[in-house]
């Protein structure tokens, strides 16, 4: 074999994702299979989600293969690093070379390398490992090759960066023949009595959120057209029958002229299926919100993050809290679902702004929200913002970036708690609202001991 390709995530060793039951296949590593394959290159995926670290093993010493590349981001680095040590442990996989690659590797190339990485893959994957991937099969000169770090001696060495593909109707669909998609939808159907699939027709995002990372895409916006969209969204209902799809684009609304051209072109086919996007308030309106619902959109996440108008602007975020109010409340009225993102214990934040948060919360009224504490990725405008005021650093190769705390307003406790509050005050909301008068009063109290810890804790 060639090419193996592996993630290193296990869903039975993730205790929150095995609660929610929401997985979704690795689109990533299905693009560069795909890629590989077009150019020839003997490929096997190697789908870890709902297998074990003991079957990956295993499946590697079989197939020896001469090039092992890992998608490497905050979740699955520890298991990785755990994988490259074994592998450099092992005489029959001497000849392999392990190439990492995803979002976490492009700001910690010293440190992927030390702990067993042979080479790196910056930024976009496809080109740049397919061209790797020959070299090494035919031992022949790597160190041209744009966008890839390695080791020579204890000496880090980058090349230049590499282009980014400008052209997305040259990729070819995800190769999801080369895993069981039965897997997933049968746990999505077990679960949640209904299934979905994710789908990617953008890459790159134009926006300037400090806390979100830029590490593989940029600051770019490249989207496939709107007919080979469609085309593979009439694959995926012919060969999978998914009950819904999920759209993972940061932006999907970003571009208006492309939704229209979309729009028709899911008339021109006559496909209606339900879809989740991600969107942002400034990018909707009522002639976009219509032509979604006429394509069958079920439910829209509107950016936030925050109802203090004061923090989204120490975000970078460049939106006004209340037009993102107004556009959740309007989407509602479409007939369609709405979520939004909410973080606690960003920079400067106070009690009185996750107090603004809790009231946002309650005025829009989003039909579901996640709520995260703050959190720095190394390479975002928020590390580097904070990276002088880091108080709590564990061992890199044992702990991801969500274990980085800085100094905040209030120590960490408090917006533990923060999070109770929100959640539990904000539930009690929609609970008396809707006559629940019971549940109410539950979450309310929920609340109140969340505020009090809160200010035990400040």
């Amino acid at each position: 074999m060639d090419v193996l390709l592996t993630h290193g995530y296990f869903i039975a060793e993730d205790a929150i994702e095995q609660k929610i039951m929401r997985p979704y296949p690795p689109l990533g590593l299905l693009y560069l299979s795909a890629y590989l394959k077009q150019e020839n290159l003997e490929v096997k995926v190697f789908d870890s989600t709902f297998s074990t670290y003991e079957e990956l093993q295993k499946v590697v010493l079989n197939a020896k293969p001469k090039v092992i590349a890992i998608y490497a981001n905050l979740m699955t680095k520890v298991n990785n690093i755990r994988f490259m040590k074994w592998i450099k442990t092992q005489p029959e996989l001497q000849d392999s070379k392990v190439i990492m690659g995803g979002p976490d590797v492009t700001y910690n190339c010293d440190n992927y390398l030390h702990f067993g990485a042979d080479f790196l893959v910056i930024g976009e994957g496809e080109q740049t490992l397919t061209e790797l991937s020959k070299a090494l099969i035919c031992e022949s000169d790597f160190t041209a090759i744009s966008g890839i770090a390695f080791l020579e001696g204890n000496n880090l060495i980058q090349t230049e960066a590499r282009v980014k593909i400008k052209d997305m109707n040259q990729l070819p669909v995800p190769d999801r023949e080369a895993i069981d998609l039965s897997l997933y939808l049968n746990a999505w159907k077990e679960f949640h009595g209904t299934n979905t699939l994710n789908i990617s027709t953008q890459r790159g995002c134009p926006y300037t959120c400090k806390w979100c990372s830029t590490a593989v895409y940029g600051k770019s916006y490249r989207r496939r057209s709107p007919e080979l969209v469609v085309q593979e969204i009439k694959g995926l209902i012919e060969n999978y029958k998914p009950d819904s799809l999920w759209f993972v684009d940061d932006v999907f609304t970003v571009n208006h002229k492309w939704l229209r051209e979309l729009h028709q072109e899911f008339k021109k086919h006559q496909i209606v299926i339900p879809f989740e996007i991600i969107t942002r308030a400034e990018r909707l309106n009522d002639e976009v919100l219509q032509m979604l619902k006429e394509m069958g959109c079920s439910k829209i996440w509107i950016g936030a993050e925050s109802g203090s108008q004061r923090i989204i602007n120490e975000m970078d975020r460049r939106v006004d809290i209340d037009l993102v109010r107004d556009m959740i409340i309007r989407t509602k009225e479409f007939g369609i679902a709405t979520g939004t993102f909410i973080m606690v214990g960003y920079p400067t934040e106070t009690k009185e702004d996750i107090d603004l948060t809790v009231n946002y919360l309650k005025k829009a009224d989003p039909d579901s929200f996640t709520i995260t504490v703050a959190y720095p990725i190394k390479g975002t405008g928020l590390y580097n913002q904070i990276e002088d005021q880091i108080i709590q650093k564990p061992d890199w190769n044992k702990s991801t970036d969500r274990d980085i705390d800085f100094k905040r307003t209030y120590p960490r406790k408090f917006y533990n708690y923060a999070v109770n509050h929100v959640v539990n005050e904000v539930n009690a909301a929609k609970e008396f609202k809707s006559g629940k008068t019971l549940k109410g009063l539950k979450s309310k109290s929920k609340s109140i001991a969340a505020t009090v810890l809160m200010k035990l804790n400040s």
